[in-house]
């Protein structure tokens, strides 16, 4: 047996701008963060997968995506015998993009072990097709993200300069369906055209106008335009108490801006913070009930550990 081990690490992301518009085409802004998954690849007589959630072989129940990578990458090249063991920072279920960081580590490690020569791109593309095949429907732009890195405007991919702060983000704690809150925002929609029609407008049209703000590094006006981005989610009906009292503290502590990122309802909020500021921010945000994480944003997608 070759004694090869090979770990690569994928990052998580948020959303700076445009969750909820982006479903109908308006422009967003999704941002890689320095929380990864790194996944560690080792050859064995059969096919282990580890994680916190247990030891399992290929299992669509508890290790849904790394069962769907193997079973992929096997079409590729014969896969008898490997030892998958992950091991993430990014909390699970949270708006984080924790399904499209172990998805892009798994196809990263495995690529790399069996000498597929996949490209970025391919890689890319195949873990977007992993997402739906699991979930039913996904973006591609929590998988692009998560294999490119860096500040990145969806749908047209335009990379933008990574800026140089700190982000905070909050845990509620609460789990909330993104499906559901999708249902949701498109019955509002449906419902009252004439006034959410344009509000959908207005978010995209918040993305562009950050679009400068990220090549000067003004933050504070980044800040602004994120806190305005929040008060649209509000109205669409995706906020909630427990995400408000984060958003609110952390802008007392003294955040540029912030607001909720991905579906809402619960899940998390993200503060965009100075790096002096961001221990203040934190402490914040826990006296608000909520789980503070300090992390920053990241220029690198998917590498080699």
């Amino acid at each position: 047996m070759r004694n090869n081990m090979i770990s690569c690490s994928a990052p998580g992301k948020i959303y700076l701008f445009g969750e909820h518009a982006v479903v109908y085409g308006e422009t967003a802004i999704g941002c890689a963060i320095e929380l990864r998954t790194r996944v560690r690849v080792e050859l064995c007589d059969s096919i282990i997968i580890q994680s916190e959630i247990g030891r399992t072989g290929i299992d669509f129940e508890k290790h849904p995506y790394i069962s769907a990578v193997v079973e992929k990458m096997s079409e590729i090249v014969p896969i008898d015998g490997v030892h998958l063991k992950v091991n993430s920072e990014i909390p699970v279920g949270s708006g984080l993009s924790s399904s499209a960081a172990v998805t892009i580590a798994s196809i990263g490690a495995l690529n790399k072990m069996f000498g597929c020569g996949l490209s970025l791109e391919e890689i890319a593309k195949m873990g977007h097709e992993i997402e739906i095949q699991v979930q039913g429907a996904a973006s591609p732009t929590d998988t692009y993200v998560s294999t490119f890195g860096g500040v990145v405007t969806i749908p047209d991919r335009k990379k933008l300069k990574t800026p140089d702060c700190g982000i905070v983000i909050g845990d509620t704690g609460v789990f909330a369906s993104t499906k559901e809150l999708v249902a949701n925002v498109r019955k509002l929609r449906e419902s009252y055209p004439h006034l959410i029609e344009p509000l959908m407008i207005v978010i995209g049209g918040i993305s562009k106008t950050a679009e400068p703000f990220f090549q000067t590094g003004d933050y504070s006006s980044i800040g602004k335009l994120m806190n305005v981005n929040q008060g649209l989610l509000d109205a669409l009906g995706v906020n909630t108490l427990e995400l408000s009292k984060l958003i609110y503290s952390s802008r007392g502590a003294g955040a540029f801006g912030s607001k909720s990122t991905g579906g809402g309802g619960g899940g998390c909020m993200v503060a965009l913070a100075a790096s002096d500021k961001c221990t203040q921010v934190a402490e914040a945000i826990t006296g608000a009930g909520g789980k503070a994480i300090v992390t920053k944003p990241t220029e690198q997608g998917l590498r080699l550990e």
